[in-house]
């Protein structure tokens, strides 16, 4: 599954494509694709919309709309985002095409069909993205921040890591990274950590993510 590096990178990709172009037509292909509203609404909401910025929180991606729309895909397992001509056959498993004015077309392609995509207005997120812990590449995210989230509960390490609500875009493959350079074994229960290994684990979580953007991310895409 894409993790917060894979995401990001798919982010700096598509946004030179997209920002400042409308959606001059859409279809949809799978109906549960399209997670809070039907189909037809979903589609009648973002027809010649424009790409206003592209964001991402955690493993989502956030497509900015004008007025005041936020498109969001979440890629699960399988899912692909990707702009190509409007010309071109579409390939296996494209579920969604946003045909561009420039002439091309975003599509998402999913072969097992978990990602999920939603629309939302901007002054009423989806309850899952409110949920998100902090950005683990952010200033926010410091040391005492990391302690403070795991606070007082006493589960595995690992378990924490992968738990959005801690901390948001971290999955099993920078989970195992980022504990490994720290020198903690996943099943350590978050008590028996030290303040010196949280701190240890704080620097490890940053520069595995950092370095997996630096790499375009480990899975693939």
């Amino acid at each position: 599954m894409p993790e917060l590096p894979e995401v990001e990178t798919i982010r700096l990709t598509l946004e030179p494509k997209l920002i400042g172009k409308s959606i001059i037509g859409a279809a949809v292909h799978f109906e549960k694709l399209i997670q809070n509203l039907a189909v037809d609404d979903f589609l009648k909401q973002i027809d010649h919309k424009q790409f206003v910025r592209l964001s991402r929180r955690g493993k989502y991606l956030l497509f900015y709309l004008s007025g005041d729309l936020v498109l969001t895909v979440h890629l699960r397992m399988t899912g692909q985002l990707m702009v190509e001509p409007a010309v071109n056959p579409l390939a296996k498993a494209t579920y969604m095409q946003l045909t561009l004015g420039d002439g091309n077309e975003l599509r998402f392609r999913d072969q097992r069909k978990f990602g999920r995509v939603a629309l939302f207005d901007v002054h009423h997120p989806l309850a899952a993205i409110e949920k998100l812990g902090p950005e683990p590449l952010s200033t926010e995210f410091t040391v005492q921040c990391l302690k403070e989230r795991l606070n007082q509960r006493k589960i595995a390490v690992k378990k924490a890591l992968l738990d959005q609500e801690i901390i948001a875009g971290i999955g099993n493959i920078y989970a195992d990274e980022a504990l490994f350079l720290a020198g903690i074994h996943p099943a350590r229960l978050i008590p028996s950590l030290t303040a010196e290994e949280l701190e240890q684990l704080y620097n490890a979580i940053r520069q595995v993510l950092t370095e997996g953007i630096e790499n375009r991310g480990t899975t693939k895409r």
